[in-house]
């Protein structure tokens, strides 16, 4: 380890030691009588919900079956808050409530009535304590943004009793939200609390001064995290997608109730929809980059329909640190960026220099992206370089991701210089960029070079090692490397020789990976980001030694 990162791996023990320190201090002992006060009396108005309804999910929950996270859990008549859940993620999807969005989906009074039943159910185990997964406060601010939203179905028919018990609940969230929101880690879950907050100031009674203090802080966290180019800050495309399903009916509700649009709030979303276009495929999926995970296409297009610029993609994110190479209809997008800061690096992964292709409907080249329920062993083994389609030194990953219970799965070396050229012509566009990830274990630097040409036929890549000052490797030089190619499990694979792979899609659309200057070969590989869970796939490995063979050059080429 490099004095450097001895030195950062140091600085983040003591950051992290304060942090905790002052988070302990603002949160102190929680119960339920700290956030006690006034009981408003009734709820003003219920935001949208854009998220897809599944009214197959609806009949399962009034059945007491709850198909959550990719899992199932059978209650046979008890409350699901009272039984042992399959997994932490389960039970962080349980207690949001952002299934109730699809009772809505039914008919019947009676099976209308079970959203009430359930929110009395949880109410009754979890209402007077705060603590443990079910008051998390992103858990807690999700719960309070779906109660709100589908409160009138959640409210039909209810009691008196209930009706009050309902409300006296809303409040202690908000009273709660508003003490912890600047304990919240940064990232996303802070900024959900801070939207929470707001949407409850307007859809509850609140006064004057209530509702400018959260569209004040609503603004400050947009403006921090909602970069200049319109990516979030945690370089994750699918985190804009869901920001975007809250801000959207936020901005809705401010407007229908007269009251002034937080400042940031319009300008932010406006920025959203361009870097959202810019991470999309051909086929309508987000790219799988840095934790982001399957995104069903019906929910993006529910957003992107308010899009009114509905403008074509830009060919790079500066801030977010992507490029993007266009053409007819092939698409390809590079990752050439590191974590914006230790605190935000929790779900990055080490792909930088990372590449996804997709043409027509189809993606063709991917990363293995992040699995949507699985537990954490294969959520840090989707984080590793060799699950992106990138190169490998060593087998070792260009980031250095942390083991530490204390500092958390936080990346703590590796990336943390990336150098772009972005050549757009008249006979195609190339993008030229190079990493120091591996500069201190192995003195090389990884530079990759893609060209796609005008008519969207070929793709032209190279990879090389390089020495820091950009001269080849001694020749004597041991270190081994590896180009992956991650293919999608949709696409077929048929190897004409050693040096010629074709990959076939469905359609019939193909691709030819050739390559050279080294073997081809065809290897078992895990498809993390599936939507029915990890999946078996193949990828395409090519490899190369920094002494010998520095370099090597392949071509992706479209057959019809």
């Amino acid at each position: 380890m490099r004095m450097s990162d001895s030195r950062r791996l140091i600085s983040l023990t003591i950051r992290e030691a304060w942090w905790r320190l002052s988070r302990r201090l603002v949160l102190g002992r929680m119960s339920f009588i700290r956030f006690s006060g006034p009981t408003p009396d009734r709820l003003i108005v219920a935001p949208t919900d854009l998220r897809v309804i599944d009214p197959h999910v609806a009949s399962e929950i009034v059945a007491g079956r709850f198909p959550l996270a990719g899992r199932i859990l059978e209650t046979d008549g008890e409350s699901p808050f009272e039984v042992d859940l399959p997994s932490r993620e389960f039970a962080i999807r349980l207690h949001t409530f952002s299934w109730a969005r699809h009772i809505r989906a039914l008919t019947e009074e009676d099976d209308l009535s079970r959203a009430r039943q359930l929110v009395s159910r949880w109410l009754a185990t979890h209402g007077r304590g705060i603590k443990g997964i079910a008051w998390e406060p992103d858990v807690a601010a999700q719960r309070l943004i779906a109660w709100l939203s589908h409160s009138p179905v959640i409210l039909k028919q209810a009691d008196h009793v209930f009706y009050r018990r309902f409300l006296k609940s809303l409040a202690v969230h908000v009273r709660y939200l508003r003490h912890v929101a600047n304990a919240v880690p940064d990232g996303e879950g802070r900024l959900q609390v801070r939207i929470a907050i707001a949407f409850a100031t307007v859809s509850m009674p609140a006064s004057g001064s209530a509702i400018r203090r959260a569209a004040r802080h609503l603004d400050d966290e947009l403006d921090r995290q909602i970069l200049p180019d319109g990516g979030h800050a945690s370089r994750n495309p699918r985190v804009a997608l869901d920001l975007l399903l809250d801000l959207l009916p936020l901005r809705q509700t401010y407007v229908n109730l007269g009251h002034d649009v937080p400042v940031k709030l319009i300008p932010s979303i406006d920025r959203m929809f361009p870097a959202l276009r810019f991470f999309r495929h051909q086929g309508g999926e987000l790219a799988l980059f840095n934790g982001a995970t399957s995104a069903q296409a019906n929910e993006l297009m529910s957003v992107l329909r308010y899009d009114e610029t509905a403008g074509q993609p830009f060919k790079g994110l500066p801030d977010s640190q992507y490029e993007r190479l266009a053409a007819k209809d092939v698409v390809v997008i590079m990752d050439t960026g590191c974590p914006l800061s230790a605190a935000l690096s929790r779900e990055a992964h080490a792909g930088c220099l990372s590449f996804e292709l997709s043409s027509g409907r189809h993606r063709f080249i991917i990363n293995s992206g992040a699995p949507r329920f699985a537990g954490e062993r294969f959520r840090q083994m989707a984080r590793v370089t060799a699950a992106h389609s990138t190169v490998t030194v060593e087998d070792r990953s260009s980031a250095r991701l942390s083991t530490s219970r204390f500092l958390g799965p936080i990346i703590t070396g590796g990336v943390t210089e990336v150098s772009v050229t972005h050549s757009p012509s008249e006979g195609g566009d190339s993008v030229v960029a190079r990493h120091n990830g591996y500069a201190g274990a192995f003195n090389l630097m990884h530079e990759r070079d893609l060209s796609l040409n005008a008519t969207g036929t070929t793709l032209r890549g190279r990879d090389r090692l390089v020495t820091e000052n950009g001269a080849d490797p001694d020749p004597a030089h041991t270190a081994s490397a590896v180009a992956r190619f991650h293919i999608h499990p949709a696409i077929s694979l048929r190897q004409a020789d050693a040096h010629e792979v074709k990959l076939v899609a469905p359609d019939g659309d193909s691709w030819v990976l050739t390559c050279r200057d080294g073997a081809i070969l065809v290897e078992e590989d895990i498809f993390f980001a599936d939507p029915s869970g990890l999946r078996k796939a193949q990828m395409l490995t090519i490899g190369f030694s920094a002494g010998e063979q520095p370099e090597i050059q392949w071509i992706l080429s479209r057959r019809t």
